[in-house]
């Protein structure tokens, strides 16, 4: 490829800033939603990413289906596609840029998308993989629109669909291109292609979000379905806003969401200067315009207000944070004596705040530590907590953290049932089996429960009781094998 051997050293450059970042989140452990991928029993049989209707197959399930099976459930090399994806990406920011801007504004820009550790969920986590690769895909979907190679451009933006639906916002991204750097009026018909397959991904969507709420309501309790969007979207906003020009209170779980009148009007009068800014930019400067428009309209699968999503999570910023970085660039570039100078130290810092945070990443039991220093008031964690204590033979501190996570969340079947199982485990069965009876009327699928109950009653010589919960979870998990005796 021309182009590659033009930019030989650009690649290089990002490629050994990508690796020297990552390289310590290499050897790091499977952890959170990785251990339900790895453990799905599916993983092994081609069905778990060939499935009707076949159109929208996930690409992440069939390369994690081939990994599986070349090296079994090794997280080396299923965190390594991710570390490659972010990779790729760094390098077509600065292809678009050197398309879009100059080669300053282009190596600023793929300098610090390389280093940032706001990514880090999309990279060193390998669950959150989709995002990295989709990003991977918009963006080679972008450089040949610019370069007017629609075909390729829309397969591109397919398989960015296939990755992560989120996805969806990309022909606005155009939109707003052509509007800003093109030539709406002569160009809107290259956009109707993309447009019509969003709405096909969009009619999909909207199929699916009774099970999504569904899910969420089961797994994590009480879910939020309405969200005001005055104030969550100045809240997610400027949060993201923060996280990237500030990357110090990096979470799995963004849980201290509680501000006072003063610090939401602050926050509602800085969102609002964003805006002002995108709309003076439309008349002074396109390209800042574009940029700041593209990390707005990369959120909007975010900010809808069915509680579908998290308020904020690092992971859903990671194709906007190109639009501040960029816009930063351009804004700095203006400046040429510092330039170069500014950006060495935010690289340097923000590297160094990347290894630091991979650090945390390493395992469970870091990780959990890690966010309980940020997020106090998450359930989720404290749920987490409790599994960490109880692995560690704290059975007490652990239904501590337990009971702590059902008051911050009194209908989080989960941790009912983990309750459940930290007094059983303490000799407490009749307590544990209160616990289990709770988290059954707030999950009723959870087989685990009526297993757990089943045991009990089996232990207690109650043969009656125990058929019956025996019969209730392998109804739900016909997989399960029942004592002999019975």
């Amino acid at each position: 490829m021309s182009f590659l051997t033009k930019n030989r050293n650009v690649f290089l450059f990002l490629g050994g800033l990508v690796f020297f970042v990552y390289f310590n989140a290499l050897g790091n452990n499977f952890v959170s939603d990785d251990l339900f991928m790895i453990s799905d029993p599916l993983i092994t049989k081609i069905q778990y990413f060939w499935n009707p209707p076949y159109f929208n197959i996930d690409i992440r399930a069939i390369y994690i289906f081939f990994i599986n099976q070349l090296f079994g459930p090794n997280p080396f090399f299923f965190r390594l596609p991710n570390i490659l994806a972010h990779f790729e990406s760094a390098f077509l920011v600065f292809l678009i840029l050197r398309n879009l801007s100059n080669q300053a504004v282009a190596i600023f820009s793929a300098t610090i998308f390389a280093v940032h550790p706001i990514f880090i969920e999309s990279v060193t986590w390998i669950s959150g993989g989709g995002y990295s690769l989709s990003t991977f895909f918009i963006l080679a979907s972008l450089l040949f629109y610019i370069n007017s190679k629609n075909k390729k451009s829309l397969l591109f933006f397919y398989l960015a669909l296939l990755s992560c639906e989120k996805a969806i916002v990309f022909p606005l991204i155009l939109f707003v291109y052509e509007l800003a750097l093109g030539n709406l009026k002569t160009m809107w018909k290259k956009l109707i292609p993309f447009f019509l397959l969003t709405g096909v991904w969009i009619l999909i969507l909207f199929s699916q979000i009774g099970t999504r709420i569904s899910t969420l309501e089961t797994s994590f309790g009480g879910v939020q379905t309405k969200l005001n969007p005055l104030i969550q979207i100045p809240i997610a906003v400027t949060s993201y806003l923060q996280l990237i020009f500030w990357p110090d209170g990096l979470t799995l779980y963004h849980s201290e969401m509680f501000f006072s009148q003063t610090e939401y009007l602050i926050r509602l009068g800085i969102f609002l200067l964003f805006l002002a800014c995108i709309i003076i930019s439309f008349f002074k400067n396109k390209p800042i315009f574009f940029w700041l428009s593209f990390f707005l309209i990369s959120l909007i699968p975010t900010l809808t207000p069915l509680g579908v999503s998290w308020i904020v999570a690092e992971r859903y910023v990671y194709l906007g944070t190109i639009g501040i970085v960029v816009a930063t660039a351009i804004i700095l570039e203006k400046y040429k004596n510092a330039f170069w100078y500014i950006l060495a130290i935010a690289a340097f810092f923000l590297a160094l705040r990347t290894i630091s945070r991979n650090a945390d990443w390493q395992s469970h039991d870091t990780l959990w530590l890690a966010t309980a220093r940020v997020s106090p008031s998450s359930s989720q964690n404290h749920n987490n907590l409790g599994d960490y204590y109880g692995r560690h033979g704290d059975l007490k501190r652990s239904a501590e953290e337990f009971a702590l996570a059902i008051k911050l969340n009194p209908q989080y079947a989960d941790a009912y049932h983990n309750l459940g199982n930290a007094n059983r485990d303490m000799g407490n069965l009749d307590l544990a089996i209160e616990n289990y009876k709770k988290a059954l009327t707030f999950n009723p699928g959870l087989w685990q429960s009526h297993l757990n109950i089943g045991a009990i009653y089996y232990y207690q010589k109650n043969i009656p009781l125990a058929k019956e919960y025996f019969s209730k979870a392998v109804k739900l998990n016909p997989t399960l094998v029942l004592p002999s005796t019975l």
